[in-house]
């Protein structure tokens, strides 16, 4: 004998529709022999639109960003003829708001009903921007270690101009090496001991410590900053900052030879410190070269992002001028 189950009506339209507000799908319907668009409140509210009747795809196409516009038109228009599903992510433009949706569906027989295809919208907002942060952690994590190299072999072809012996180098290199390290602790404290706050001033000496023939006060290398309060992400701002000022001048700066003089200063008003890194005696300075490098547009960004700031370069003839200027409100973050 046969028991036939019995099926609960457990997917009516109501229950469809409280699935669709719960999963934030937006819906939308492409009347695609005479490019009407019909979608849901929730599409509407998406795109930044007041809610009507119908929209064009070409109305839709003016709110996409501008270097998407070509890319989606084309997608759109293939769904006529290619069968199967198909995806494609986006960024429209509310204002002064950039917000990636990601349009989904099924194209040609597959999706169209008597000349209609439906599709879904997806804000992507956050999948994008989390996706895109992980390719700049990436990209930072892999410049800061070329930078360490970087540095670590200017800091051995600095030692080979004063050592007069293998053992005074190999000590003296460990030195330096050793105060790098302890820079590091204290740009990216162990755990346990977070929320230290160390000081401008300092951050500098310590950081700038290891590249100096004798001491971050009596060499060739001067540090006058103030010593300003600053936490932890500011720390690790300005240490990428310091690090990639110190690389460069070691590989074509004043630090690059016996004759150079680093002299880092600082200045303050109610709302700002300007910091000064003036180099003299090294290399002379024919040309200013283009700062193109990632490692320009990385502190550039740090600069302006995180402290608010600017930085400007001003190529001397008698060495480079680089003056750092930071809110103040900023430091403690």
């Amino acid at each position: 004998m046969i028991v036939e189950k019995s099926v609960s009506p457990m997917w009516d339209d109501a229950h469809l529709r409280l699935a669709v507000e719960a999963a934030c799908v937006a819906l939308w319907s492409w009347h695609i022999d005479d490019d009407r668009f019909q979608m849901d409140e929730r599409a509407f509210e998406l795109w930044g639109l007041p809610w009507a009747e119908n929209v064009s795809f070409e109305e839709l196409a003016t709110h996409i960003h501008p270097a998407d516009q070509e890319r989606v038109r084309a997608a759109f228009t293939a769904t006529r003829s290619v069968a199967g599903s198909y995806e494609i992510d986006f960024r429209i433009c509310l204002r002064e708001e950039v917000r990636w949706i990601s349009a989904r569906g099924q194209g040609a027989d597959v999706g169209i009903v008597k000349g209609v295809l439906f599709g879904i919208f997806l804000d992507v907002t956050g999948r994008k921007q989390a996706e895109e942060g992980s390719e700049l952690l990436a990209g930072e994590m892999s410049h800061r270690v070329k930078n360490l190299l970087a540095i670590a072999t200017g800091l051995t072809q600095l030692t080979g101009r004063s050592a007069k012996t293998v053992d005074d180098m190999t000590g003296e290199l460990t030195q330096r090496l050793t105060a790098l390290g302890r820079a590091h602790d204290l740009v990216r404290p162990l755990p346990g001991e977070q929320g230290k706050a160390a000081l401008l001033g300092d951050l500098f000496a310590i950081l700038l410590a290891p590249y100096d023939e004798t001491a971050a006060f009596s060499g060739r290398i001067r540090v006058a900053v103030a010593r300003m309060g600053v936490g932890e992400r500011t720390a690790t701002a300005i240490a990428m900052i310091i690090h990639e000022l110190a690389t460069n001048s070691v590989k074509y700066g004043a630090l690059s030879c016996a004759t150079g003089f680093l002299d880092v200063t600082s200045t303050s008003d109610e709302d700002h410190i300007c910091v000064v890194w003036a180099e003299t005696g090294g290399p002379p300075v024919t040309d200013a070269p283009v700062l193109k490098g990632y490692g320009s547009r990385l502190t550039a960004r740090s600069v302006t992002g995180h402290l608010g700031g600017q930085l400007d370069y001003d190529w001397q003839e008698s060495g480079l001028v680089v003056t750092v200027k930071m809110r103040q409100d900023r430091l403690a973050l």
